[in-house]
This record gives structure tokens, C-alpha cells and sequence, in this order.
């Protein structure tokens, strides 16, 4: 039961897909019907989940759900995961690659392997307050909080010097 994304309380479950680059205006009118008619028809067991999504930067897909009215399953979490198969299919973009980092530089955003990151942190290009993007948030809360943070306060601080 598809709901907006801005009245989902905050503990709603997140999952963050990045792009391998930006939706186009067509994609993301694409995209926001699609996922209307997933949520729609997304259940857990047979009985409703309580969805939605959110489009940022024209690069990042986030799809959430108010576990309070229903948690998803294994089943639920499997039929989000295909229906990212679908969209990454249809419109060339690949969805699911854990392997590739966000961060800004002012006010762009930079797609790079996880090992180009690394390499970008130990000759500094990359610092403890360049912003990235932690997609590891779990929750609506964590999204607005902690997603788009400086190095320094993500499990990217790893790779600084």
C-alpha cells in the first residue's frame, strides 16, 4: 500500500540504490510510476506493507517501509530486490553494485569504485570532511541524518589518513 514518503514515521526501514549515474526526467516520471505499482501490490505473506520511495539527487532510489504496520520478510525484501533487477534492466542503470562509493566535491557527485576511493584517500583528494553518502543507513531517521555525512562520521573513515 503505496503511502508518501513524507508520512512514513521515522523508524520506517530504508534501502538505498545508487546509480552508476543520473536518472534523466523520463527515467525518474518512469521510475516514480513503476514503484507507485510495486508498492501497490507489495506484500509480506499475503498481507499489505505499508511503502514507499523517494528519489534523491535524480541518483539515489530509496525504498521504505513503516515496520510498525507490518514487517517485511525475507519474501517482501526478495520481490524489492527483483523489482531493482527490473528497473536496472529497463533503464541500463545499474542499481546494486555495493562496490561503488558516493561523495560530493562542492556541489557534485562523484561515482567511483570502492578501490578509486581508497587510492582518492591516501593522496588526500578524498578528506575526513569530504561528504559521502552512507548508504549502510537503516531507517528514515538515519537517512536524514546520518546519510549524508562528512568521512569522518561513515564507515568510509576507514580509508583516510
Amino acid at each position: 500500500m503505496f503511502t508518501q514518503y513524507k508520512n512514513l514515521p521515522d523508524n520506517s526501514r530504508v534501502w538505498i540504490y545508487q546509480a552508476d549515474r543520473p536518472f534523466t526526467a523520463k527515467e525518474t516520471e518512469f521510475i516514480t510510476t513503476k514503484a507507485v505499482d510495486f508498492i501497490n501490490q507489495w506484500t509480506r505473506h499475503g498481507d499489505d506493507l505499508k511503502g514507499s520511495f523517494t528519489i534523491k539527487y535524480n541518483q539515489f532510489l530509496i525504498l521504505a517501509v513503516d515496520e510498525s504496520f507490518n514487517n517485511v520478510s525475507g519474501c517482501s525484501i526478495d520481490s524489492s530486490v527483483r523489482f531493482m533487477q527490473e528497473l536496472e534492466k529497463e533503464l541500463q542503470v545499474d542499481l546494486m553494485n555495493k562496490m561503488n562509493v558516493t561523495f560530493k566535491d562542492n556541489n557534485n557527485i562523484n561515482l567511483v569504485k570502492l578501490s578509486d576511493f581508497q587510492e582518492f584517500a591516501k593522496t588526500q583528494k578524498i578528506t575526513a570532511q569530504t561528504v559521502v553518502f552512507n548508504n549502510m543507513v537503516n531507517t528514515k531517521l538515519d537517512l536524514e541524518n546520518n546519510w549524508e555525512v562528512t568521512a569522518d562520521k561513515s564507515w568510509h573513515k576507514r580509508f583516510l589518513v
